[in-house]
């Protein structure tokens, strides 16, 4: 009978043991299919990436051929006579997305405080979620709201504004026409600024309320709190947030096309007609009929590609420099 006893013991060890064995290789197993199939997904980016850097430049070997480096420092743009050059659109690419961050990230920061600190809760819902709907608006839509509503009134009233006050500035010369930079640059701010407060809310709801208390405690105010203990705790991914907001701004099609003008001339004047890449290519692409005129479209298209790869490569740096940084205070 203790005989029969043991080895109905050993029996259930021995099963116990190949049961844990069994779930141990299904786990490996998981494991393994779950990083070969994280690591196609990347594989598969990459090469996504890869197969459109190699689509834009043969696409753009005639124009660059043609034309060399000049192609990047000419202001020329006429298809009939087939000269072209890049930098009216590259200049007002750069320059309507700048003036976008510089109107879209104290906006965007305010807003986010606000929710975070300021709001009550009846007000800060509606308000989060009005945020959020403007992100979900199709582009087209902000066109044409700048088109027939933002460009009448910037026209009628800001325009000669600025013109009676800062007229000595090269930048608020001209007449006011409403289209042009200036237009384009506050209609991409709006675009722009429901990305970067969303995500510096999520930030800021992400600060230990013990940090925002003991600050408060030694006699910081509100104000105080948030300047110097909430952005700094939160700056890493605030600089992110901004580089992501940068990113839409570069790449804006339809709502800038609308707006901006649409002329390959560089002016000092915010107030005068401009382009970008990408209003380019919507324009004229389907237009283009010699094979230069179509590769110098491209040529424009790796421009903005390359433009993209730098400015988040260096937003990329400088999250992981400010990440760095915030762990050295700590």
């Amino acid at each position: 009978m203790g005989i029969d006893v043991i080895s109905e013991r050993q029996v259930g060890l021995v099963s116990n043991e190949s049961r844990a064995n069994a779930r141990r290789r299904t786990s490996l197993f998981g494991d393994r299919l779950l990083r070969a199939a994280t690591l196609c997904g990347a594989l598969f980016l990459l090469l996504v990436v890869a197969g459109m850097a190699i689509m834009l430049i043969h696409g753009a070997s005639t124009a660059l051929g043609h034309f060399g480096p000049s192609f990047l420092g000419s202001q020329s743009w006429d298809p009939v006579r087939e000269r072209f050059g890049a930098l009216p659109s590259l200049l007002g690419t750069i320059l309507s997305a700048g003036l976008a961050l510089l109107l879209a990230v104290p906006l965007s920061l305010g807003i986010a405080m606000f929710l975070t600190e300021l709001a009550p809760a009846w007000l800060a819902r509606p308000v989060a979620a009005a945020v959020e709907v403007l992100a979900a608006i199709p582009s087209i839509i902000y066109g044409m709201w700048g088109l027939f509503v933002l460009a009448p009134a910037i026209a009628s009233h800001l325009q000669p504004l600025l013109s009676r006050h800062l007229g000595w500035l090269p930048l608020f010369q001209g007449p006011p026409m409403g289209i042009g930079m200036m237009t384009a640059a506050i209609v991409l701010a709006l675009m722009v600024v429901p990305y970067i407060a969303a995500v510096a809310r999520d930030l800021f709801t992400m600060v230990p309320p013990s940090i925002k208390e003991a600050a408060s405690g030694v006699g910081a105010t509100r104000w105080e709190v948030m300047w110097h203990v909430v952005i700094p705790f939160t700056r890493s991914g605030l600089v992110g947030a901004i580089v992501l907001g940068l990113g839409r701004a570069l790449g804006e099609t339809m709502a800038v096309t609308f707006v901006i003008g649409n002329s390959h001339h560089i002016s000092a004047s915010l107030y005068k007609p401009s382009n970008t890449i990408a209003s380019t290519l919507a324009n004229e692409f389907t237009e283009a009929t010699g094979g230069l005129y179509v590769s110098s479209l491209i040529a424009l298209a790796l421009v903005l590609f390359l433009l993209t790869f730098v400015i988040l490569a260096i937003g990329r740096i400088l999250v992981s420099r400010t990440a760095l940084q915030g762990e050295r205070a700590t």
